[in-house]
Formats: C-alpha cells, structure tokens, sequence
C-alpha cells in the first residue's frame, strides 16, 4: 500500500507597493509621501505607495483620477530596469529555499516548499527567513501568505498587508474561505463578483451553497472552478518554467490622435517595442490584439488569429495596421494604443507565416 502524499506547503510572497517601495527606497525625499509611478499629465498609475492608497489612488487609475483624489501625489516616472534588478535579488533569495519557484510578476511569485532543504521545520518559519532575507539585503518588505495550495496561499498574502505573515492550515481553509467576498477570489473578476452579487452570492459561503452543476449551468467551464475554489481544492503544482500568456507594449500620448496617418505611425512604434520583448522571449504567437483607448478613457480591443504563428516583426506590425485601419476615421480623440501577441509558441516550433490564413 502506498504512503499517502504530504500536504504542500506553498507560500506566496507579494513585495508591498513594490515599484514605489523601491523609489522611496532610493529617494529619501519620496518616504513618508504619497508616490505613484507612472502617471505624467496623461498617463496611468502603475503603482501608488501605501501613503497614496489611504487617499483612493490605485494602480491602472488614470493620473487626472489620481490627482483629484490626491493634490499632492507625487509622481516618478518607472525604471524598470531597476525594478528587474530588484525583482532578480529577490528570486535569488528564493532559490537558496526551493527550485520550485513559479513568478507571476516582478513583485509576487509561488514558491513550494514541501522540501524543507535548511530543516527549519515549518512553512512559516521559512517564510519568515525569506521575509527576513528580503528586507536585510533590498531594504524592502514583503508579505507572505502560507497554506496547502496555491489559491489559499494567495488569499492568505493579501490578509495582514503590508510587511504580514498569514498562515492558513487545510483545517482552518473552509472557515476561511467562507468568511471572504467572493471578489477576493482569484479568478473571479469585478464583472462575475457583481453577477454573483446579484444572484445572492456575496461571500465564500454563499458561493459553497451552489452544486457543481448549478456553477457550470449558469458559468459554463468556469463553474467548475468557482465550485472547487470555495472548497479550498486547488491541485495545480508551482510551475517552475512558467511560460508567457501573451506579450505586449502599449503607449499613453501627450494629446490625442485622431489623424489616421498619424495613428498608424504611432502604431508601428508601438509594434516596435512589442516585437523587442516578443524577440527577447524567442517566442510566436498565433493572436494578435489591439487595445485602443479613446479620449473618454472607454477601451477596446480588437484582435486576429492566424493558422500558423506570427515569427517575424513585419507581419506582427502588418497584422496590427489591418485592425487599426477597420477602425479608421476614429470619431473621438485616441490616447493610447497597444499591440500584443498571444497564444504564444517557442520560436523553434514556428513555421513559415501566412497572413492570408485567418480564422
């Protein structure tokens, strides 16, 4: 008879407000002030401090939205080449405790530590060493979250923020999860939240009064996941070799566009900074999507795919200018495009294109 598997231990680090941590970090003048990175007259926040968030400023807002709410925001423009150098000292630190290191981003990652390689004796305590790690050698804080499965460690990064620790055992998951809105959950996003909100469903317990069948009647395959997630079953592994979803760029405009040749030129510099990262992550993709945001910041996105990957800049670049021109007169200002490629491949496995072969 086999010996039955050991429950995970899987933590979740998230660094608190990471890009303006950092710029408060290197600029003593910043500490103590609401920062946003990002932003300019036109842009958008990327990341607001904790001192910015007591005022409502949040991350994607535009930064006219942000001043309102904060007349004395202050605003630094991103260094992401800082940001990577920080993100690689922090990875770092994660690799002296597992291999199993799944990033989600610059700032937050999954690490498995089942394995307890330095025989510190729990999950918490070598969350605490990391925590402990991160702010000895980057002068920055993180918070963690500790618990069975992926999802449960998520939710539990996100409870004693900013610089916490919060451990979530498989017994105490079902309290737990029952006990928070369903907005919180990752996966359901601000539109399904208010479907669920209308049906009823505001918190984790509601969502566990709804069979299987019930979720997937009315969210289709999604349903299954809501079904299980409210239960606390999660099985996916910390993926080590976690591979790209799509890659893009996209950029803000001074003053808005609305000058078809204009648009188009802007667009092919965008393509150009897209098919940089595109090249860097020797990657194809079969999708190609437009993102368009008007004056009245309303957005939309318009996309293409194609029976064989796009591997070359040009096709990228054409395959974006054939969805800007269906758009074409725009009648309201632009003031920002974007242009990514998605269902991505490696390189090594792209075959020759053909752009005539849409579907």
């Amino acid at each position: 008879m086999n010996a039955p598997s050991p429950v995970r231990k899987i933590i979740h680090v998230d660094m608190d407000a990471f890009y303006a941590s950092v710029e408060q970090r290197d600029d003593p003048a910043l500490r103590g002030r609401p920062v946003a990175v990002g932003g300019g007259h036109r842009g958008v926040v990327a990341a607001a401090s904790y001192e910015a968030r007591k005022f409502g400023v949040r991350s994607a807002m535009p930064s006219v939205t942000a001043l309102r709410k904060c007349p004395d925001l202050v605003f630094v423009k991103p260094n992401f080449d800082k940001y990577r150098f920080v993100s690689q000292q922090i990875r770092t630190i994660f690799a002296d405790f597992t291999d199993s290191i799944e990033p989600l981003s610059l700032d937050e990652a999954y690490l498995d530590v089942t394995l307890d390689r330095h025989a510190l004796g729990s999950a918490r305590a070598i969350a605490e060493e990391i925590r402990r790690r991160i702010r000895a050698e980057t002068q920055l804080t993180a918070s963690a979250g500790v618990s069975y499965c992926k999802f449960v460690a998520k939710l539990a990064s996100d409870q004693n923020k900013p610089d916490g620790l919060c451990v979530i055992t498989p017994a105490q998951a079902p309290r737990y999860i029952a006990s928070l809105p369903v907005g919180r959950f990752h996966g359901i996003g601000p539109k399904t939240a208010e479907r669920l909100n209308r049906m009823g469903i505001h918190t984790g317990a509601d969502l566990q009064e709804l069979s299987r069948a019930e979720l997937e009647g009315r969210f289709g395959s999604s349903g299954e996941w809501y079904w299980r997630i409210c239960r606390g079953i999660d099985d996916r592994p910390v993926r080590a070799h976690r591979e790209a979803k799509s890659i893009s760029a996209e950029r803000t405009f001074d003053t808005d566009l609305s000058e078809p040749g204009e648009l188009l030129d802007q667009l092919d510099r965008v393509a150009g900074h897209a098919w940089e990262r595109i090249a860097r992550h020797q990657a194809s993709g079969r999708t190609v999507t437009l993102k368009v945001k008007y004056a009245d910041f309303q957005s939309i996105t318009r996309s293409r795919s194609f029976a064989v990957p796009i591997g070359d800049e040009a096709a990228f670049r054409a395959a974006g200018r054939l969805l800007l021109e269906n758009l074409l007169p725009v009648p309201k200002g632009v003031r920002l495009l974007g242009l990514g490629l998605q269902q991505l491949t490696p390189v090594n496995e792209r075959v020759p294109l053909q752009l005539g072969l849409a579907i």
